[in-house]
């Protein structure tokens, strides 16, 4: 044991406590007089009443010589002259192996009926920077999904980063179960942001069931928590994929939904007094947005595969939200209603949605049957009006025949049962028969 080093570090350690005062509450925010504090670090508010414990919050901004605050818990008796206490630190949670399997919040508190953390766990700061772009190892490698309308038309590599963009009520969050379950990677981290308090446990029970959590981490922050609690649970969520990737795990990280991580940057915004653009939402959720997507994808030690689904009001892909997302990430996805009101499950519409890396991890004869079936299902969808009302006539154009022949079994070949579980291998054997039956 060298003593100098303990020595050393007892005689840099600042022994003051700073202090402040709550000046005035307003809406989300929370003005103070001192104490000395940056930007995103953590303080605490000590409540009128010496029984209830102190208000974590973080400072957000300042105005001339106030400091701002953002509470991660509702704010109830506070009042002027609170004390206003400076860690000088900013936010950490503990992570490690033995969180695997449990519930968390955005503090990385237990969620599940349990008194405390596992021991063994280490200090983690949330917010890290992403890996430099240089220090990345390009993509080369394919990851099981474990859904067929993925692994066959839309291929992806570890440490690939999509989108899954969906409106209300065509199964994201089931497709995200099935994914959590039937995937290939080591863990999963599910960041559940702005549900609804009955869903979280609906998904966990239903939805990424018991196999799922065994090997999973679930972040949530409901809809009825603090908007910073909200952002926090999407870099908690990142934070965690991001340590076990350090530790040379493949990790599958899905948030849902980044939609509702932006509309709580957007409710800080507004609260600081930033000015609204578009829809509005404020200038710093668009420089948080690509800040928050680039920590995952590849690094020297290991991989984060990241499904980040985005909301689209009224199936709009325009919103401005998705066409940022859209132009940070490695692909798309996107679910069509009209498919879901079919009865076809996942209701992914593949000429719609790309895999950027597709090329990069697929073999050429696996491009080159996913080329056909996509050419298949373009001719019949260009032609489908035509066929529907019976203009067309067999043996006019060899290519829509085929089309025709080929488009109700690639339909049947693209749904697939919630708990029906498919390897790579198995489904590019699946692809390879249904071309060479169809010809038959």
């Amino acid at each position: 044991m060298n003593i100098t080093d303990y020595l050393s570090v007892i005689e840099s350690a600042d022994t003051y406590i700073r202090y402040g005062k709550v000046l005035r509450v307003v809406g989300l925010m929370i003005e103070s007089e001192g104490p000395a504090a940056n930007i995103g670090e953590v303080c605490y508010i000590h409540a009128a009443s010496s029984n209830r414990p102190p208000i974590i919050s973080e400072v957000v901004g300042f105005n001339n010589e106030k400091i701002i605050l953002m509470p991660y818990a509702e704010v109830t008796e506070i009042g002027p002259g609170c004390l206003v206490e400076s860690t000088g630190k900013p936010l950490t949670i503990k992570i490690g192996r033995s969180l695997i399997g449990s519930v968390v919040d955005s503090l990385g508190m237990p969620l599940d009926n349990v008194s405390s953390l596992p021991k063994g766990l280490r200090r983690y700061l949330t917010d890290q920077a992403p890996p430099n772009p240089m220090t990345r190892p390009p993509i080369r490698n394919p990851i099981q999904v474990g859904v067929k309308a993925i692994d066959s038309l839309l291929t992806m590599g570890e440490g690939q980063r999509v989108g899954i963009f969906a409106g209300s009520g065509v199964g994201k969050s089931t497709l995200l179960g099935m994914i959590a379950r039937n995937s290939s990677a080591d863990i999963n981290v599910i960041a559940l942001i702005g549900e609804r308090g009955r869903e979280v446990r609906e998904f966990i029970e239903h939805d990424l069931g018991e196999e799922g959590l065994k090997k999973s981490i679930v972040v949530a922050a409901t809809s009825d928590q603090p908007a910073l609690m909200r952002i926090k649970g999407a870099y908690t969520a990142t934070a965690i994929s991001e340590y076990f990737r350090d530790l040379g795990y493949k990790v599958n990280l899905m948030m849902d939904s980044v939609t509702r991580v932006a509309m709580a940057q957007r409710e800080i915004g507004l609260a600081i007094g930033e000015p609204p653009t578009t829809k509005g939402y404020t200038p710093s959720v668009f420089s948080v947005l690509p800040k928050l997507l680039e920590r995952t994808g590849t690094n020297a030690f290991g991989t984060i595969t990241a499904f980040y689904t985005v909301l689209v009001d009224g199936d709009d892909m325009n919103d401005p939200i998705a066409d940022a997302v859209r132009g940070i990430l490695d692909g798309h996805f996107i679910m069509d209603r009209k498919l879901a009101e079919r009865g076809q499950f996942p209701a992914i519409n593949v000429q719609k949605s790309i895999s950027r890396v597709m090329n990069m991890v697929a073999d050429a004869e696996h491009k080159e049957i996913a080329r056909q079936i996509r050419r298949l299902l373009a001719i019949y969808e260009e032609n489908s009006e035509l066929i529907n009302i019976g203009a067309y006539k067999r043996g006019t154009n060899q290519e829509i025949d085929h089309a025709i022949a080929y488009y109700s079994k690639i339909q049947e070949f693209l749904k697939q049962d919630v708990y029906d579980q498919k390897t790579l291998e198995e489904t590019i054997q699946l692809m390879k028969n249904l071309l060479n039956g169809g010809m038959n």
